[in-house]
């Protein structure tokens, strides 16, 4: 038993780790099939940056759908599995639903953003039959008469481009209504009704839906390589015609004629087409120069020599649409040779981008983590009891919050590479990055006291910033072009990076904080000798004191030194701020509200360390304002984007907010009842208290007391 326990932490690693490589090894598409993961890699120029079309769908994905994949299969009411155009022939299987967290037999297949893209753009009629359009609001679906259509999943239902069509011009009516008020200006957007909100949600989805397919082709196209081989062989004729007109009424109209209706689709394409997928002839011209489809053909159809990647491009839509894989593969790797001579970087670009979207490491981190957590609790329920189980459970944990942590540098330092950029440039790289120095600080711990603690809390908080940063991914592109203050390496390397590291150094306080609470009142392990598991396991501890420490004292030690940590960090990235201030907009100063956060969080970091120092609070009382500093940490990271003012607000997220303040409740209710509970009721100070599971050993009178208030 002991041989078991003494290799399961390396059965774990194994495993997990196993599950990595397989994740991180680069995939081909099959030989023979469309090769979509090659065109998936290839450049466009959207949103200010350079990214692949595969980033494009993703984001695209969840903005309209809030996932980055559309299942093609689930359930329906009879009890029946299958394709969603199967079970919508049969009458009994309506309501249908997507595969429930319970079916852990069924895996149902799926489009992956790349593949979906390329339906939208070149099967139009078979991309308007997929569930990519996600409404929850019951009015809305009262509204627009949506009840019996769709596909449930939870409270969340989807819908495809065909059920929507009937429901339109209502939408369009809608949106129109609330976009004049706004124009108008006697309503401005942040007075939105929640009817309206997701309304508006719903109209921006189907615009982008709809500019999508002018992406390469202009809509109703059945081959637009061969249109445009025709156009170039009208354009001559329709020139002489023209001329001719400018002096005769006898002139060829059919040939003119032949060319204007692909004109009217050039422009129509110029006008709706979402992405610049065209590079200049002209490599030294920069971004500035690229170009969607339907202006470059505008442009260049008068010279009647179209640009080659137009021209490679309608080949590639052309064959999808007729399911030629041959053509479509040729038609790509055309269009790369074409490509790696100016516009290599592009490619490498495109190619790393699409790397890191498949490999999805901070998702497989989560994954971890939380398998690491789960491990570290079963180590802290076995403490005292099992000292060679519990010993086995935390390295296990110990050694998972490892290898989550490598993926999730891998991560952040791919993602650093692929910007160009320091590791926190926006909401969703500060929760990254906030999750990462709570891991590296709680492995720190663990490494020094070795009671599965540290562990847990880097598991949990990465895992959970982890989920945060997946959440804000959901309104689209997270590598967006930078403000122009933030525009400067230098002060995000700084300023950034060092106020941050000051916000994760306060969470980390404030987890253990609730770990003292939690501990206290429901176990007996405040009072446990920190060595006694240890030497009982046959190992030993390296943090001071060795076994005389209890765990109370040492998670006390733990909190204090992590607060005065958090301390400095965040006075000198508060101070650094100001100093960036001064230069981006002359004053050091100016009681903004992200300024006002950052200050609190000083401020209040400091009171915790003066109120200890003079004894003013004792172990009790240290962890009741540790956790309060979560309340304090929350509102400068997300508080302050939400009051719509101040130079640092970046708009109001409704769901955030209602996150927010449940979570600043929950916060509340830990710190009640760590402060109004007496400690006779806390299990670790309940006397007289004489069993082994409190080590044997039993408490003074004065125990209590010294845990503080």
């Amino acid at each position: 038993m002991k041989f078991l326990l003494k290799i399961l932490p390396w059965c774990f690693v194994a495993l997990f780790a196993a599950e990595i490589i397989a994740v991180m090894a680069p995939k081909k598409d099959k030989d023979g099939d469309f090769q979509v993961r090659e065109f998936g890699r290839l450049p466009v120029l959207l949103n200010g940056r350079i990214q692949p079309f595969d980033s494009m769908a993703c984001n695209a994905l969840l903005q309209m759908r809030s996932t980055a994949s559309v299942p093609l299969e689930g359930n329906g009411a009879d009890g029946s599995w299958g394709d969603w155009t199967e079970l919508q022939k049969n009458p009994k299987a309506r309501p249908l639903t997507e595969r429930h967290w319970w079916q852990f037999n069924r895996h149902p297949k799926k489009l992956k953003p790349t593949e979906w893209l390329l339906e939208v753009m070149a099967r139009p009629e078979v991309a308007d039959t997929r569930p990519v359009f996600l409404i929850h609001h019951s009015d809305l679906l009262g509204e627009l008469k949506l009840q019996e259509e769709g596909i449930e999943n939870s409270s969340l239902r989807y819908y495809t481009f065909n059920e929507l069509k009937p429901a339109l011009p209502e939408i369009l009516k809608q949106a129109g209504r609330i976009r004049n008020r706004e124009d108008e200006n006697t309503a401005p957007p942040g007075q939105r009704t929640v009817f309206e909100k997701q309304l508006m949600k719903l109209f921006n989805a189907v615009i982008l839906y709809d500019r999508l397919k002018y992406t390469l082709q202009p809509k109703g196209v059945e081959d637009f390589a061969r249109e445009l081989v025709e156009f170039q062989q009208n354009l001559g004729p329709a020139r002489l015609a023209a001329q001719a007109s400018a002096t005769s009424t006898n002139y060829d109209q059919e040939a003119i004629q032949k060319v204007a209706a692909p004109f009217q689709d050039f422009q129509l394409m110029a006008s709706n087409g979402y992405a610049l997928i065209v590079p200049p002839l002209e490599p030294e011209l920069g971004r500035d120069a690229w170009q969607n489809a339907g202006v470059s053909l505008h442009e260049s159809a008068r010279a009647g020599q179209f640009h080659p990647a137009t021209v490679q491009f309608a080949a590639m839509a052309t064959a999808y649409g007729d399911n030629d894989p041959d053509a479509f593969n040729r038609a790509v790797a055309d269009y790369k040779a074409w490509l790696q001579p100016n516009y290599e970087k592009e490619l490498k670009k495109g190619q790393a981008e699409f790397y890191y979207s498949s490999v999805n490491a901070f998702l497989h981190a989560m994954i971890i983590y939380i398998m690491a957590f789960i491990l570290a609790g079963g180590a802290l329920l076995s403490f005292g009891l099992f000292p060679n189980l519990f010993e086995s459970l935390r390295r296990s944990a110990f050694y998972l919050v490892m290898l989550a942590g490598v993926v999730h540098t891998f991560g952040l330092i791919f993602r650093m590479v692929l910007e160009g950029r320091p590791p926190v440039t926006n909401l969703y790289s500060s929760a990254i990055f906030i999750g990462w120095g709570t891991m590296v600080l709680g492995l720190v711990l663990e490494r020094i006291y070795r009671l599965g603690i540290g562990s847990a809390v880097a598991a949990f908080a990465g895992f959970m910033t982890l989920l945060i940063a997946h959440n804000l991914a959901l309104g689209g592109d997270t590598m967006e072009m930078l403000r122009a203050v933030l525009d400067t390496n230098f002060w995000l390397a700084t300023h950034v990076v060092v106020v941050t590291l000051g916000y994760a150094s306060t969470f980390a306080a404030g987890l253990l904080a609730i770990t003292y609470i939690f501990l206290g009142i429901f176990t007996p392990l405040l009072k446990q000798k920190v060595g006694a598991q240890a030497a009982a396991a046959g190992t030993k501890s390296i943090a001071k004191g060795g076994s005389q420490m209890e765990v109370g004292k040492a998670l006390t030690k733990m909190i204090y030194g992590i607060v005065c940590f958090a301390t400095l960090f965040s006075f000198v990235g508060t101070v650094l701020g100001g100093i960036w201030a001064d230069q981006s907009w002359g004053r050091f100063w100016g009681w903004d509200p992200k300024e006002n956060g950052a200050l609190i969080i000083v401020l209040w970091n400091v009171i915790i360390l003066h109120a200890r120092w003079g004894g003013m609070i004792r172990d009790r009382g240290l962890a009741n304002m540790a956790v309060f500093g979560n309340i304090v940490t929350s509102f400068s990271w997300f508080g302050v984007n939400m009051l719509g003012i101040g130079l640092h607000s970046y708009g109001f997220m409704d769901a955030a907010f209602n996150w927010l303040m449940l979570f600043v409740g929950t916060q509340l209710a830990i710190i009640l009842l760590g402060t109004l509970l007496p400690l006779r009721f806390w299990r670790s100070f309940r006397a007289p208290s004489d069993s082994p599971a409190t080590g044997g050993t039993k408490p003074t009178r004065g125990t209590p007391a010294a845990a503080g208030a």
